[in-house]
């Protein structure tokens, strides 16, 4: 099983990606990764560490090192905007051989549409299935809902200045 979660959001892309990249601003809405520490601005081949918050309360630390980071891009033949953020899991096990994982997240708009929010850990070895790809798919939904909300709250308010 590879953990998915999907979900529209009525923000602009770049909002969705901006609220993504900030990540000194997780704790203010992401309920499952409370924070990431990494190089500003993010950058691909940079390590960063995940602060997770299962839906038991219980915490853990996923080290991982980002391997795509491919800002928002409008086809200009449909108008269809993109974007990529990709990282693949760099702890013990994966060192090991034992579980290794890739998480790509992915934002799309068609024109004049919502962004749609997409993301999917590609997981694989032999004890994937003490990675937990279940309570992993329910803190990419708990993810993907904060993420809604804080993009939707950021492209409604006005800016600053």
């Amino acid at each position: 099983m590879n953990p998915a979660a999907e979900i529209s959001i009525d923000a602009p892309l770049p909002t969705v990606w901006a609220v993504m990249l900030d990540t000194a601003r997780y704790g203010e809405w992401n309920p499952f990764v409370e924070r990431a520490e990494t190089a500003v601005p993010a950058a691909v081949g940079n390590p960063i560490v995940l602060h997770v918050v299962w839906a038991n309360g219980k915490r853990t630390r996923s080290p991982e090192r980002i391997t795509a980071l491919d800002g928002p891009t409008t086809d200009p033949a449909t108008g269809t905007t993109t974007a990529l953020m990709s990282y693949v899991y760099e702890g013990v096990p994966a060192r090991l051989g034992l579980v290794r994982g890739v998480r790509h997240q992915r934002l799309t708009q068609e024109p004049g549409g919502p962004t749609t929010y997409a993301t999917v850990e590609e997981f694989r070895g032999p004890l994937v299935a003490l990675a937990g790809p279940g309570r992993v798919a329910d803190g990419f939904r708990r993810h993907a809902e904060g993420l809604k909300r804080r993009a939707e709250a950021e492209a409604a308010s006005p800016p600053a200045g």
